[in-house]
C-alpha cells in the first residue's frame, strides 16, 4: 500500500489568505488534510485516557447503554454491530450527539434522530470530558466554515443560519487487532459537512482513495485529519469533492483508538449553495451521485439514510415503518 502525505495546515494561520487558499485547494483536489490543532497535550491525553477507561469497562456496563436501546441511535455498539456498504465493521464505539429532548413529530422522519444520549453510570466523568471536547470542536467547526465560505467567494456568515443548532456527532472508537487486515470500517463518504478526526499517536490504518487507488494516511503529531462530507460537495456543485476512505484493522495483539467529530447543520436545515466565482465554477464537477444513495441538500435526510443502513438492528427495533 502506498503512503502519501496529506496537505497540511496550521490553526495558527487561520484567517490568512494563505490558509484559505490551501484549505480550498486541499478540499478541491484531495478532500482531506492535516490540521495542526494547537490543543494542549493534557487535553488530548485526558480524552484518550477516558476513552480507554470506557472500553475497559465490564461488558455489562457497556451493554447497559447499547444503541439498540436508543431510538435516537445513541450509545454503545459492540464489535461487529455496525455495517458499511452491507459488510460488518470490526470495531466497538460509543456515539454521542446533541443532548436534546425527543421531537414530538415523527414526520419528516429524520426529526426522530433528535433525543438524549446514553451515558455509562460506571464512568460519570465520560460525559464531562466529551461535552467539553464537543464545545471546543464546535467552535473550531464554525471558524473553519467561515474560512471555506470566504475562500469560495461568499461572506464569512454564509453557513451561519444552517448551523444555528448544529447536529454534531462524536464517536469514541476502538479497533481491536485481528489476524487479517480486514474491514475495520468499510469504504464510505461522510454524509455531512465536516469531520475532525483525532487519532492516537502512532496509530495507522486510515486509507484514502484517489484516482490511482488507495493510499495510507500516516498520522501527524498534534494534528487532526480533516475531511469534508457530501454536503460540501452539494454546496459547491462538486467543486469540493467528498472522498472515499476506510480503516484497515490493526495487527493481532494491538488496537487502534480514534475519536471522530462530525460537525453538521441542523437536521431540518438545507445546506446553502455558494455562487462560485467564474474561475472556480468552471472547475465544478457536479455532484457525484450513487443510484443507491442519492445525496440531498437537507442534512437530516442524508443522516437518516446513513443511520438506518449502518445500524439495521436499531432500525428494526425502533423504526420498522421506515424499512423496505
Amino acid at each position: 500500500m502506498t503512503t502519501r502525505d496529506l496537505p497540511a495546515l496550521d490553526l495558527d494561520d487561520l484567517g490568512t489568505e494563505a490558509f484559505r487558499r490551501t484549505l480550498r485547494d486541499a478540499t478541491h483536489e484531495v478532500g482531506f488534510f492535516h490540521l495542526r490543532h494547537r490543543i494542549p497535550t493534557a487535553v488530548t491525553d485526558e480524552l484518550f485516557t477516558v476513552a480507554r477507561r470506557f472500553f475497559a469497562l465490564p461488558e455489562a456496563d457497556k451493554l447497559a447503554i447499547e444503541m439498540t436501546r436508543s431510538p435516537w441511535f445513541r450509545g454503545y455498539t459492540r464489535v461487529g454491530g455496525e455495517r458499511t456498504q452491507g459488510a460488518v465493521d470490526w470495531r466497538e464505539q460509543i456515539d454521542v450527539g446533541p443532548e436534546r429532548a425527543p421531537s414530538a413529530r415523527r414526520d419528516p422522519a429524520y426529526l426522530r434522530l433528535d433525543g438524549p444520549n446514553q451515558w455509562p453510570a460506571a464512568l460519570p466523568e465520560l460525559r464531562t470530558v466529551i461535552e467539553a471536547w464537543t464545545a471546543r470542536l464546535s467552535d473550531l467547526g464554525h471558524r473553519l466554515l467561515a474560512e471555506w465560505a470566504v475562500a469560495l467567494g461568499a461572506g464569512p456568515d454564509h453557513f451561519d443560519a444552517a448551523f444555528a443548532e448544529p447536529s454534531t456527532l462524536l464517536k469514541l472508537v476502538r479497533y481491536p487487532g485481528r489476524e487479517d487486515a480486514g474491514q475495520g470500517v468499510g469504504a464510505h463518504k461522510d454524509p455531512g459537512i465536516l469531520t475532525l478526526l483525532l487519532i492516537e499517536p502512532g496509530s495507522a490504518g486510515l486509507q484514502v482513495q484517489r484516482d490511482d487507488g488507495w493510499f495510507d494516511v500516516p498520522p501527524a503529531e498534534d494534528a487532526f485529519v480533516v475531511n469534508i462530507g457530501e454536503l460540501l460537495e452539494v454546496a459547491t456543485d462538486g467543486y469540493l469533492r467528498a472522498t472515499n476512505h476506510r480503516v484497515v484493522s490493526p495487527a493481532p495483539g494491538t488496537e487502534r483508538l480514534s475519536i471522530p467529530f462530525f460537525f453538521n447543520p441542523g437536521l431540518d436545515a438545507e445546506v446553502p449553495r455558494i455562487a462560485l466565482p467564474a474561475d472556480l465554477a468552471a472547475q465544478a464537477r457536479g455532484v457525484e451521485q450513487d443510484a443507491d444513495n442519492v445525496i440531498g441538500s437537507r442534512y437530516g435526510e442524508n443522516l437518516l439514510k446513513a443511520r438506518l443502513r449502518a445500524h439495521p438492528d436499531v432500525a428494526a427495533a425502533h423504526h420498522a415503518d421506515l424499512l423496505d
